[in-house]
């Protein structure tokens, strides 16, 4: 999913992503202590707006560093460990997207092809025609789909959740909530984030390969990048290992629930995944340095479009198939896919050549207004600045 916490908080935010060329710098590499004191010291800032839990990962040409504040759970006072798994929210999109861009490197799917030569009458009703939305539109939230998330308290509200946190949802049942209303505008007239576009974009993944978007993100990116900590659950509940509990009040008087244990089928193509630091770490570096994707493709993954939805998080924000483009304030942008579930909050940057990769992941539902959001947002800034290696 994407920006869940904004949607029941703040209400006007609903994506995530970013791109990165960093400008190389003149001054020399400050001493090891100062580099490490100035990641905890933003993983701490990021504590103090009111979460739970925060990890982060490092990741540049001179290693990994690592920073960790509050605890993984309230009930036993555990410390957050960087090794411990989360739920990776429209993190799930960049995955995804890599495999429906590795169909398009196989001949297999075309971006131009039209949702309903793969999903006959599947988009369809109140306005909606899949013969007038292509693969790339799913990709780059120019459907005008409507988001069935903006209608689906199962994971909006405390008591929609409590309701359905264990309920198995097909991704047949995630659309039609979405065809229950008309589109948001005409296919490619603007810009809205829409979690339909990717149940329908996992869809389609299985149309063309007969393997699920669970099987096929495992067999082509988990296993190759050896992801021992990745997982793309279906209906199971529980997160596996040592791991990150996530608590959210939903924006809801009273306190905060403990909301780990959730069916991901929910969440579908558009953000059911779990991972750790250290494998979204791995993915991103493998994505950027072009050992997912061949040139042509990732290329196409990395040509953007503005996304002013997300301006208030994100100034100047642009969004490709599946990743997002974000000005640095050194100068150059980066690339990721932030990820937001009720509980969890997945923020992540690479550089353009994937040498520089930062992860951070906060429990809890963080501050009412945009202050934890901007925390979140300086830690990988500063990380990606602090040398400008490219």
């Amino acid at each position: 999913m994407m920006m869940l916490r904004h949607l029941v908080s703040t209400a006007t935010l609903t994506a995530l992503g970013l791109g990165l060329t960093v400008p190389v710098a003149s001054a020399s590499e400050p001493p090891p202590t100062t580099v490490r004191s100035r990641l905890q010291d933003n993983v701490d800032a990021i504590h103090r707006t009111g979460t739970v839990g925060v990890v982060a990962q490092s990741t540049g040409p001179r290693g990994k560093r690592h920073a960790t504040a509050g605890v993984a759970d309230t009930s036993t006072g555990r410390t957050a460990d960087v090794r411990d798994r989360f739920r990776i929210a429209s993190t799930t999109k960049a995955f995804v997207a890599t495999v429906m861009l590795q169909l398009v490197a196989e001949g297999r799917v075309s971006l131009d092809d039209s949702v309903e030569r793969w999903l006959p009458g599947v988009v369809s009703g109140n306005g909606n025609d899949g013969g007038a939305v292509t693969l790339r539109q799913l990709l780059n939230h120019t459907s005008g789909l409507f988001n069935y998330t903006a209608d689906f308290p199962a994971i909006t509200s405390r008591e929609g959740f409590e309701a359905d946190r264990y309920t198995t949802w097909t991704d047949e049942q995630l659309i039609k909530i979405a065809m229950r209303h008309a589109p948001d505008f005409e296919p490619g007239a603007k810009w809205a984030y829409s979690n339909t576009n990717y149940i329908v974009a996992g869809m389609i993944i299985e149309q063309a390969t007969g393997r699920t978007w669970q099987q096929e993100v495992t067999r082509r990116i988990i296993r190759p990048l050896g992801l021992r900590d990745t997982l793309t659950p279906d209906a199971q509940s529980r997160i596996p290992g040592p791991h990150l509990r996530g608590y959210s009040g939903f924006g809801e008087p009273g306190p905060a629930i403990d909301v780990t244990d959730f069916n991901p089928t929910a969440a579908g193509a558009a953000g059911a995944m779990i991972s750790t630091t250290a494998d979204v770490s791995r993915f991103f570096s493998a994505l950027l340095g072009g050992r997912l994707l061949p040139p042509a493709q990732l290329a196409e993954m990395k040509t953007t479009i503005r996304a002013p939805e997300l301006d208030p998080v994100w100034p100047g924000a642009r969004y490709g198939l599946g990743l997002m483009e974000i000005p640095l304030s050194c100068g150059g942008v980066y690339y990721s896919h932030a990820g937001d579930l009720a509980g969890y909050t997945t923020r992540d940057g690479a550089s353009a050549d994937g040498h520089r990769v930062v992860v951070v992941e906060a429990t809890g539902d963080g501050a009412p207004d945009l202050s934890t959001d901007k925390a979140q947002n300086q830690l990988i800034d500063q990380e990606l600045c602090a040398y400008g290696e490219k």
